[in-house]
């Protein structure tokens, strides 16, 4: 028997209308939409949910909800190419060698022969690696990126992804 206190920290996942998985939600906020109808029970597992008692209703609660309401999708802009953003992009760890620490930041082609401040040439060094590569392209040094810079995602897009592969593990 699952007690109220591990029933609310339970998590829904949220679906748009044309069931892209948008986020996960608490039990409580799918609740609400629930029972105010802006949401519909979705059956993609065996799985039922979850029931949820109080005094004059019982609900039944299932692991993943639809929108029924059109929701107008918020503006989302690419995060502008900064330390910030490029540190989180990148795990705060040095593209080149995995350190954490003195971490700067690099353009993989350098701006002196034409490279671009942009998602695609900016990367997290730490300050031996980015002196070791100095003026030149990483193959020039003789370094190799452990992954390829990229602009971020819609964090929607990226929650999908996640999503899906996780249910593709759970049926292997």
């Amino acid at each position: 028997m699952t007690s109220a206190m591990q029933v609310l920290e339970q998590s829904v996942v949220v679906f748009s209308q044309n069931y892209l998985p948008l986020c996960r939600v608490n039990i409580k906020r799918a609740i609400v939409l629930l029972v105010s109808d802006k949401a519909e029970a979705l059956n993609l597992t065996a799985e039922s949910g979850w029931q949820v008692n109080s005094p004059s209703l019982v609900l039944s609660v299932p692991k993943h909800i639809r929108l029924k309401i059109a929701s107008a999708e918020r503006m989302w802009k690419v995060p502008p190419v900064n330390r910030r953003e490029v540190l989180r992009r990148d795990h705060h760890s040095c593209q080149y060698c995995g350190s954490s620490k003195h971490l700067t930041l690099d353009h993989v082609i350098p701006r002196s022969k034409g490279g671009p401040h942009t998602w695609d040439n900016v990367v997290t060094a730490c300050e031996r690696c980015n002196s070791r590569k100095s003026d030149r392209t990483p193959g020039e040094a003789g370094m190799q990126l452990r992954t390829k810079p990229k602009a971020p995602l819609h964090p929607a897009i990226s929650f999908a992804e996640q999503f899906w592969n996780d249910v593709q593990a759970n049926l292997e």
